[in-house]
């Protein structure tokens, strides 16, 4: 077993990864900017490291920095979160020169799945089913010609990219024309790298995507789906597991494809193979060669520690585990809970928290980056934390999560806890018959989302320490009512 390990993150991730070490009697070491010198990470870890400024570039994406802290608290391993460098090939490679295990996959495989078009044609040779497409574009009329070939509408990506940068949707000749040089852009800004390809655009997309999760010795298992169909701005803010459209058949065809994905590249650690569904059929995506935001309800299901397998097979250990013993049991539903502007087109909201209290209870866990009051970096990703509840049936869980909503109080600052509330309560979701459309098609859901909010009405008494046993008081009462 690892005797010590560095984390190169922060926030909530960071915690996480923290207090697996800590399960495991693994020495943590954390490196911190300037802006995080009081986050709750840099005090859990049993030595931390200031590596710069709070610009990303200088602290959290210095190679050189972070190999430096790794080189002087002598760690043997690296683990790098996810976000920052964790799908960075140099990075992993230059953990690797150093003598220093990098908790994910080889450098080698970051690079086959980090870049789109050559990740679709490995998996079209490895028998993986991708939706029909493009291969690197080099000019507007070759785009235009294999569009006509594949049928409109289609989707513009860049093949560096993620996150819905550089993404759009064309409907004629005429609008992939404007739309080229706005996503080539785009993308060469984002990732120094405008290259460009297209895909048929599926109709009444799904995104769902399979854990696995593969040991030094050949081994590769998965841990089944993720529904990730609740999205803004192509980035996912609630997953739940299982899907409510994928029978057994189905998981058994799509886990078995995400194995054939990892094989083909040989992957080592946790990573995850999304996938397009659409009306019975699913197509590849693209996979994330890290450990995924959302990997809390996978565990909550399945009742292994993914962030405990990743330390143990970077240990050189066999996977404790086979398929065959993969169960799964209930239902697992995730909720981002973001400093954002949900009723201002999602936009980052950063600022400083007065008053925090979590939800507690059977079935909840809440994964932050904040343990009390405390400052929201603009410098950052706005995720404050993940909301994960776990309940025996769907319902149960959809129940508990409305529950641990209402009692999440988040003051001196804006989040999306309200909008996540509306969401829970729309019918559509409820039936479970969404798809990624589902924000854009539910503009109601702010209103919806206010209204909430301003029912709830305990925001201020959190502030006050003297007025939180009545809060929680009046919040047991109100569930009671």
């Amino acid at each position: 077993m690892l005797s010590s390990v560095l984390i190169a993150n922060r926030g909530e991730i960071a915690c996480r990864v923290i207090r697996a070490c800590r399960d495991l009697g693994i020495r943590s070491v954390a490196v911190y900017s300037e802006a995080d010198a009081r986050a709750p990470f840099v005090a859990l870890a049993d030595e931390a490291y200031c590596i710069g400024p709070p610009q990303p570039q200088q602290s959290y994406l210095n190679i050189e920095a972070i190999l430096d802290v790794a080189r002087k608290s002598g760690v043997e391993a690296i683990h790098p979160g996810y976000g920052f460098l964790s799908e960075n090939a140099k990075f992993s490679a230059a953990c690797r020169d150093a003598g220093i295990t990098f908790i994910g996959p080889t450098p080698e495989a970051v690079e086959a799945m980090g870049d789109k078009v050559s990740a679709r044609e490995r998996m079209r040779v490895a028998g993986v089913p991708i939706v029909p497409g493009s291969g690197f574009l080099t000019s507007v009329e070759e785009a235009q010609a294999v569009a006509g070939d594949v049928g409109y509408p289609i989707l513009l990506k860049a093949s560096a990219g993620g996150g819905g940068i550089g993404m759009h949707v064309a409907t004629t000749p005429e609008e992939l024309a404007r739309l080229f040089e706005t996503a080539q852009s785009q993308a060469l800004r984002a990732f120094g790298n405008g290259a460009l390809f297209l895909e048929r655009y599926v109709a009444e997309p799904r995104h769902i995507e399979i854990q696995i999760i593969a040991d030094t010795h050949g081994n590769v298992v998965h841990l089944g789906e993720r529904e990730c169909s609740i999205q803004r701005r192509h980035q996912k803010i609630v997953e739940e597991t299982p899907s409510v459209v994928i029978t057994d058949e189905l998981r058994e065809q799509m886990g078995a494809a995400a194995v054939k994905a990892g094989a083909a590249v040989g992957y080592v650690n946790a990573g995850t193979v999304e996938f397009i569904f659409s009306r019975g059929e699913f197509f590849f995506l693209e996979m994330n060669t890290r450990l995924q935001v959302e990997h809390p309800i996978t565990e909550a299901v399945t009742g292994i520690d993914l962030v405990e397998t990743q330390l143990r097979v970077a240990s050189g250990e066999k996977l404790p585990f086979t398929q065959k013993d993969i169960r799964r049991n209930g239902h697992a539903i995730e909720c981002r809970v973001n400093a954002e502007a949900y009723a201002q087109g999602f936009l980052p909201a950063p600022g400083t928290v007065r008053g925090y209290h979590a939800p507690e209870g059977p079935g909840v866990r809440v994964d932050s980056a904040l343990a009390g009051p405390g400052t929201v970096s603009p410098h950052y990703d706005p995720m404050v934390a993940k909301l994960i509840v776990w309940g025996s049936t769907r319902e149960q869980a959809l129940n508990r999560m409305q529950r641990a909503l209402y009692e999440y109080v988040i003051t001196g600052m804006t989040t999306n806890i309200p909008y996540h509330a509306a969401i829970m309560q729309n019918e559509e979701f409820r039936r479970g018959t969404y798809t990624t459309a589902f924000i854009e098609e539910h503009p109601e859901l702010i209103a919806i989302a206010d209204a909430w909010d301003a029912a709830r009405n305990v925001q201020d008494l959190v502030d006050d320490p003297r007025k939180r046993a009545a809060v929680i008081a009046a919040v047991v009462a109100a569930q009671r009512a």
